[in-house]
């Protein structure tokens, strides 16, 4: 009894110094090394995705831009050394976790499910699952579906509701995973899938940088509402407040609607398409009074 006693508490001990080590965690690694390495997407326009110079631009990489010139400052650093890590769906997770990113920046949608494994930060767009086809396939709804080849990406809320929402209907898909948002709208271009399901907001952008945009058409129906965040690890609430402190400040100073404007309201890179999207009344909310929720129903 005696030895089984030594044996918890050490890991008692054990797992207080590993706490310990989570809560001092990301703040102390980017001081000691001088970087911070942030994960970012390769195609997802126009959040975090290579231009045609093949730099990595983008709405949450704007955003994730000003949260290291925060963490510099609280660090009272003379010098921060950026490091870019691409990512996709499946791994953005597992690479923050392991320590080899410490800001995911791109179209992650938080959620209840996904906060077990990692924390967000302040909710900077909000958008809604719909699924893109061909206007010449007439589908319009997702009983139109039924029988049908659908695609969506690995990795996303996306692919595990529409499989759910394929067993609950009974709808007889055969739905498809792709390795990322660009390889998914080919298999619809192509006649690969019928239909592709993912966030509106980056179907009306590859539709917008399509080859022929008025060939494509977007679900009327809404599948679900997907608050997106930028992602950091869990369990470490002094970089947390450093984030979430400057994502506050740019919603209450304003530059917020700056920022937004130059990605969603004005001609972008490569193609300099317009996504003419305004911004949302559930967006607008998430200004005013900033939250980090993963319930979707505090967004409706």
């Amino acid at each position: 009894m005696r030895l089984k006693a030594i044996f918890m508490t050490i890991a008692a001990v054990g797992l207080l110094a590993g706490t310990a080590a989570a809560q001092e965690g990301t703040l102390k690694k980017i001081k000691d090394t001088g970087t911070i390495t942030i994960g970012h997407r390769e195609s997802s326009v126009p959040f975090s995705y290579y231009d045609d110079k093949q730099q990595v631009v983008g709405y949450a990489m704007d955003l994730c831009n000003e949260i290291v010139d925060a963490v510099k400052a609280n660090l009272k650093l003379s010098k921060l050394e950026v490091k870019l890590q691409p990512v996709t769906s499946a791994t953005r997770i597992p690479l923050l976790a392991n320590g080899t990113t410490d800001l995911e920046c791109g179209s992650t949608t938080n959620n209840l499910e996904r906060q077990k494994q990692v924390s967000f930060t302040i909710t900077h767009f909000v958008t809604a699952n719909r699924f893109v086809s061909k206007n010449s396939a007439n589908l319009k709804k997702l009983e139109d579906l039924k029988g049908k080849t659908v695609v969506s990406t690995s990795g996303t809320t996306n692919i595990k509701q529409i499989t759910e929402l394929n067993t609950e209907k009974n709808l007889g898909l055969n739905i498809l995973p792709a390795k990322d948002h660009a390889e998914a709208f080919l298999m619809v271009e192509t006649g690969r899938a019928a239909a592709f399901v993912m966030d509106d907001i980056l179907l009306y952008s590859l539709v917008a940088g399509s080859k022929a945009p008025k060939d494509y058409a977007i679900s009327t129906d809404a599948l679900s509402v997907e608050p997106y965040g930028i992602m950091l690890r869990k369990d470490d609430p002094t970089f947390k407040k450093v984030v979430d402190d400057a994502m506050i400040a740019i919603y209450k100073g304003g530059e917020i609607n700056k920022i937004y404007d130059k990605w969603f309201l004005h001609a972008i890179p490569p193609k300099g398409v317009n996504l003419d999207v305004p911004m949302s009344a559930a967006f607008k909310r998430v200004i005013a009074k900033p939250t980090d929720s993963g319930d979707p129903k505090d967004y409706q």
